[in-house]
């Protein structure tokens, strides 16, 4: 049985970027207090939660203050340190969710891919590289690949497609560390599924369909523009993740339905997803309060959709870093169904993910309504206004 009192709980959270922020932000109305561990004084997540400890994702001192002041861990980026999180586990009793070796598996994209094709779950062609022979013998059997940093990378970060042998050279050393190809994918669309593990339950949050540009992702539709059979076998996909992994709380899971309707794995988050971020308005409950009640052992909240959603993310427009001051808002404000969320980080860089915009649809409305909106409140809003030295 769960029980409110006063002071509540407290979550643990390494990370304190947008993805704690919203969690924080969550957390509150269930009488959660959240203490957030971030290297970034004033991170994005200290303006919301209960505290923040200035300290290194690795450093074992600052973790385990944390878990001290915690009643459960979790984490909102996959930098966290999975040996040091299980080794401060088992010193203090307090409990790391999702798991520590869900993160650790998830940490190397070569490993997951191979734990996921081993549980038989569909994923593109993949192998392991060492030299750029081998990205040249990968280009041959598939054709154009990917080429991914095994580790580290994120928000299309350490991701190079590559589709002539005589770049091999320089793709590896763009990529910089261990790293491993994919067979590039001729999708007809990139889904998501925000699916939430938690006390003896699952629950996935309706399909969604991502539109990257440059690798990374510009906007998340709701539901997915597809047929009710690629949803369920998309759905189907995503339950067989979830077994296969270890620990309360929410996974983002990444895509690709082909041409002729498969359903392929690109990428697993063991966390809240930018892709999830339009269920704060969009579902009945939002990612984040379902990871917050999941990794608390408490029952999940509702992933039933309120209306046709597409949220959109805010990147900087920018060519050199320089102070976050974004023109335009009222453009947003004053536009009905229109949800704007900034994240409070202080200083804008080329493609940094700055905020989204989530925008819902109305009984009536055609399909197409809300994305139409999105896209014209991300174009009516730069970081680039009069005044800022941009």
């Amino acid at each position: 049985m769960t029980t409110l009192e006063t002071p509540g709980p407290t979550l643990g959270v390494v990370g304190g970027g947008q993805l704690g922020r919203m969690l924080a932000e969550a957390a509150g109305p269930l009488g959660v207090e959240v203490v957030v561990l971030d290297p970034t004084p004033d991170c994005p997540a200290a303006a919301v939660c209960r505290d923040q400890i200035v300290a290194g994702f690795d450093d074992e001192e600052g973790i385990r203050e944390l878990a001290e002041r915690a009643d459960v861990l979790t984490f909102e980026i996959e930098l966290a340190d999975q040996r040091l999180l299980e080794a401060v586990s088992e010193a203090t009793g307090v409990p790391v969710h999702p798991s520590p070796a869900t993160l650790e598996l998830i940490h190397d994209k070569l490993e997951q891919k191979r734990a996921l094709a081993d549980a038989g779950i569909p994923v593109p062609p993949f192998r392991a590289v060492e030299d750029a022979g081998d990205v040249r013998a990968a280009i041959e059997a598939h054709g154009a690949v990917m080429l991914k940093a095994r580790t580290g990378g994120y928000d299309g970060r350490g991701n190079v497609p590559v589709e002539d042998p005589g770049e091999a050279g320089a793709a590896l050393e763009a990529v910089a560390g261990p790293a491993m190809v994919e067979a590039f994918v001729p999708f007809e669309r990139e889904l998501s599924a925000i699916a939430v593990r938690g006390d003896g339950e699952l629950a996935i949050f309706p399909i969604g369909e991502n539109v990257h540009r440059e690798e990374i992702l510009r906007e998340t539709i709701v539901p997915a523009r597809t047929d009710d059979a690629t949803v369920e076998r998309a759905r189907e996909v995503a339950t067989d993740v979830l077994e296969l992994l270890d620990g309360r709380g929410v996974y983002g899971i990444e895509l690709f339905e082909t041409a002729d309707g498969e359903i392929l794995v690109n990428e697993i988050a063991p966390r809240p997803h930018n892709s999830g971020h339009w269920t704060i308005e969009g579902a009945v409950g939002s990612q984040f309060e379902g990871h917050v009640r999941a990794v608390l052992g408490w029952p999940l909240c509702s992933t039933e959709l309120r209306a046709p959603t597409v949220s959109t993310n805010l990147l900087g427009d920018v060519t050199e870093p320089g102070p976050a001051r974004l023109a335009g808002v009222d453009r947003i404000l004053e536009t009905p169904r229109a949800h704007l969320h900034w994240y409070g980080k202080r200083e804008v860089r080329p493609l940094r993910k700055m905020g989204h915009v989530t925008v819902t649809g109305r009984e009536g409305e055609r399909r197409e309504e809300p994305l139409t909106i999105a896209r014209e409140l991300r174009e009516a809003v730069t970081f680039t206004g009069p005044g800022d030295g941009g």
